[in-house]
């Protein structure tokens, strides 16, 4: 991904924050002479992880279903791309109140590179699993206890294929209509608000110039 100087993130933490409010991303992987491939898969931070203000040197947790065969295809010295897109939304030239004007895309987005270790052992499934229900239940406002259902998970967790993705370089941009006037990211914002926010919360990124300004709850 191509990072624009002006559209860069804020600060390492809120590429750390989009993450773990996000977790939903894209798994590419390619092998040679043949076209990439992806998996749409939650990608979590795991609980005695702790980022601050980069995911470089930390290790994050996936898993995708054993029937797909993109995990058999992935070589473990070639390292795959984590794409993590958080709120999005088209942006009207009406927001702008002038003319001529041109539309355009407000978007924030990470992208990490990573080094994969293919774990197909119960046990390790069973705990990346768990650490995804665990990431996943810190985003809502009521968690759940997966305790009881522990059987279940054992019954189906051969289905499951787990991966340690070690990241190494990370990529992120927010194009949030910081390059335009306080009186336009206001108009954007509140256009955003209107239509329904539809990819997210564009609005409050907008607001504060790409500063992701909800709190995450959770430990990592």
């Amino acid at each position: 991904m191509h990072e624009f100087e002006k559209y860069r993130a804020p600060s390492g933490k809120d590429v750390v924050a989009l993450v773990q409010k996000h977790p939903f991303a894209l798994i590419v992987s390619s092998a040679p002479g043949e076209a990439p491939v992806a998996t749409h898969a939650p990608v979590v931070i795991p609980h005695d992880a702790h980022p601050v203000d980069t995911f470089v040197g930390t290790t994050l947790f996936g898993h995708i279903a054993r029937s797909n065969p993109q995990w058999r295809g992935i070589d473990e010295s070639v390292p795959v791309l984590l794409v993590f897109g958080g709120p999005h939304g088209y942006i009207s030239p009406t927001s702008y109140e002038q003319d001529p004007s041109v539309p355009t895309w407000d978007y924030a987005a990470v992208h990490l590179t990573a080094r994969v270790e293919v774990l197909e052992g119960a046990d390790d499934c069973m705990h990346i699993v768990r650490e995804t229900v665990r990431a996943s239940e810190d985003l809502m406002p009521v968690r759940w206890d997966d305790t009881t259902s522990v059987p279940t998970f054992e019954q189906i967790i051969g289905g499951v294929v787990g991966f340690r993705l070690h990241i190494i370089a990370e990529k992120a941009v927010f194009k949030v209509s910081q390059d335009k006037s306080d009186d336009v990211r206001a108009r954007v914002a509140r256009d955003a608000r209107e239509r329904g926010d539809a990819y997210g919360d564009l609005a409050s990124l907008v607001d504060s110039r790409g500063r992701l300004v909800c709190p995450v709850t959770g430990d990592a």
